[in-house]
């Protein structure tokens, strides 16, 4: 159930985005990917989720596949936060007397039991994040792809949000392939950081990160700043 990337690479057409990406996350493993603005990132999560096809190596992926959770909530505007949720889960074939009571579970599970007859635009930006969180948790695949979904928020709402987050990862244990330039963000949630160079993205070094770490604010500043001088080597080098 790992997700296994071999000599991935990417073009458009002359441009290469993605050069020999080779590594494997681990069934339950939460990995973090840091880099550059254009590095490939977001390009990389769109070949593992199958929505591009590689250039050249492959990409195995768990046979349900992965749901993702863009940096927009992407909530369909005219439809409450649960019928959002609900419409997931008709995608998946769930019949319609269960829809309902799945989506209330899964809005109490992000802590938004109170606001499932409200619509998008009633909802804060963070409460849109958690109903986006929560649709993607409703298509009960076993890879979550995340793709900057905090970045839009303030700092006190994405510190929210980083606690839910991994309080769900450690209850569901999801592998999560999470997408971000925020080298705190990425100490803060992730098992394993990948950083990737500027383009073509090759992956230029990684790190793994100890419990233990997370937990000491010393460690875990000592680590974002090594990390952080590694990245604006990598932009460095770009601009040259």
């Amino acid at each position: 159930m790992s997700i296994v990337i071999e000599n991935l690479s990417k073009d458009y057409g002359a441009a290469p985005v993605l050069s020999g990406i080779s590594t494997t996350i681990a069934e339950g493993e939460f990995v973090a990917v840091l880099g550059a603005s254009g590095c490939g990132k977001s390009t990389l999560l769109n070949v593992i989720a199958g929505l591009e096809p590689p250039t050249a190596g492959s990409v195995s992926v768990p046979a349900a596949g992965a749901a993702f959770m863009f940096q927009d909530a992407a909530l369909l505007p005219w439809l409450t936060a649960r019928a959002n949720i609900e419409l997931a889960l008709e995608l998946r074939g769930i019949p319609r007397a269960e829809r309902r009571q799945r989506a209330t579970g899964l809005l109490e599970l992000v802590h938004l039991g109170d606001a499932g007859a409200k619509r998008p635009h009633e909802l804060s930006g963070g409460m849109r994040q958690r109903a986006s969180l929560a649709r993607a948790l409703g298509q009960d695949r076993p890879v979550l792809l995340m793709d900057e979904p905090f970045a839009a928020l303030d700092a006190i709402t994405r510190d929210l949000l980083h606690d839910e987050l991994e309080r769900l990862w450690r209850a569901h244990r999801r592998t999560v392939v999470f997408v971000t330039h925020n080298v705190r963000e990425a100490v803060r949630l992730g098992q394993r950081i990948l950083l990737l160079s500027s383009r073509p993205g090759r992956i230029a070094a990684q790190w793994e990160i100890d419990g233990s770490v997370r937990s000491d604010p010393a460690a875990a500043a000592a680590l974002t700043q090594d990390i952080t001088a590694r990245l604006r080597e990598e932009i460095r080098h770009h601009a040259h």
